[in-house]
Formats: structure tokens, C-alpha cells, sequence
């Protein structure tokens, strides 16, 4: 059972790169349910498109980091995964912490683009929920059953993005709060320290 949950995870991840959710303003009911899922289709039309090409792990990895940075709101992403730590840096740190949680996010689960082919995603349905909008999809994988995943849209950042990922009830963004937690713990709080742990970790 837990090997299953990790693989549906793994699996949601990538079509990113998934509780307590991140207050939005109102703004962002700019979003409207037709756009919201226009963009998870096309995202997931994106990643499956990675997934037959045949192109070699890496150069799916590096296609797999554009396909993130193009429909996640990364910043907001990275943020909420570094927690409040993420107010005491700099600009520059924090440029360049999100810089190499992006690139962590793209291998860890980019690694995986191999286990999902002949995967499908499809797109069954939306609502409003506070101020962003609820995009659910069925996932389906060689050997498994179906299950859900929430993909959570706003338009925070100026343009419509996914900010989380919900498999199964588990926050993709929350769950990577805690692996990046533990790391900055291992670095004793040294955000420089934990920067140079992502940029080889994944």
C-alpha cells in the first residue's frame, strides 16, 4: 500500500512537479472554471507528450523543468516549501533557493517519467473553493486502479498557475515542506548551505 501511494505521488509530481491550503486574495476569481481547466489539459497534454517521445531520461528531465516552471507558480511553490524561513532571506537568496528547488523538484521526479508511460490523466471536472479554483482529474496507471488528484489554479502570480497538487488527500506542496525542512535542519538553518543541497539533490 505505501509503494502504491509513493508511486501515485511520483506520478502527480511529474504532472508538475502535490491539507492546510495557501490563503489567495480575491483577485483571484479573475480565474474563471473554463481557464482552470484549460491549463491542467493543457499541462498534462505536455507532460504525456515528454513521456512517449522516446528522448532519452535526461533530456525528459530538462523538458520535464520547463513543463514546472511553465504551469507551476513556482515561486509560490518553493515558498510555502521553505516556510516561514523563506521571509528572512534576501532577494538574492531567495532567487536563488527557487532556482534550486526547481531544478530538486524537475530530477527527483522527473527520474520517474519511465514508470508512467502508457499512463493517462483526464480532466473530469472544477469548482471555485475559497479563491482559487479545484481542478480534479482521474489518473490512471499500467496495473492500477484509478484515483483522483486535485489540481489547486490561481491567477496570484499574474497568470494562471497550479500551486499545489492534491493525491489522494496528501498536499504535494506539504509534503515537500517536510523534505525540505529536514534538509535545512541537517544544515543546522543555513539557508546557503541548504541551497547547495538542492542543487544536487532529486
Amino acid at each position: 500500500m505505501l509503494i502504491s501511494k509513493l508511486t501515485r505521488r511520483n506520478f502527480v509530481a511529474l504532472t508538475a512537479a502535490a491539507g492546510a491550503m495557501t490563503a489567495l486574495p480575491s483577485s483571484a476569481f479573475a480565474l474563471n472554471d473554463a481557464q482552470a481547466k484549460a491549463l491542467i489539459n493543457k499541462a498534462v497534454a505536455d507532460i504525456n507528450k515528454v513521456i512517449s517521445s522516446g528522448k532519452s531520461l535526461d533530456r525528459m528531465i530538462k523538458d520535464f523543468e520547463k513543463i514546472f516552471v511553465k504551469y507551476g507558480d513556482v515561486s509560490i511553490i518553493a515558498r510555502s516549501a521553505l516556510g516561514p524561513d523563506a521571509r528572512g532571506l534576501s532577494k538574492s537568496q531567495l532567487n536563488a533557493y527557487t532556482k534550486a528547488f526547481q531544478g530538486y523538484i524537475s530530477r527527483k521526479y522527473g527520474k520517474r517519467f519511465n514508470e508512467f508511460v502508457g499512463g493517462k490523466v483526464e480532466v473530469t471536472g472544477g469548482r471555485p473553493v475559497k479563491s482559487f479554483y479545484e481542478v480534479n482529474a482521474k489518473v490512471t496507471l499500467r496495473g492500477q486502479k484509478p484515483f483522483q488528484v486535485n489540481f489547486l489554479v490561481s491567477d496570484k502570480s499574474g497568470k494562471n498557475k497550479f500551486f499545489d497538487l492534491i493525491i489522494e488527500g496528501i498536499s504535494l506542496r506539504l509534503s515537500e515542506k517536510a523534505e525540505i525542512g529536514a534538509m535545512l535542519d541537517r544544515r543546522k538553518g543555513d539557508i546557503n548551505g541548504l541551497i547547495q543541497d538542492l542543487k544536487k539533490a532529486g
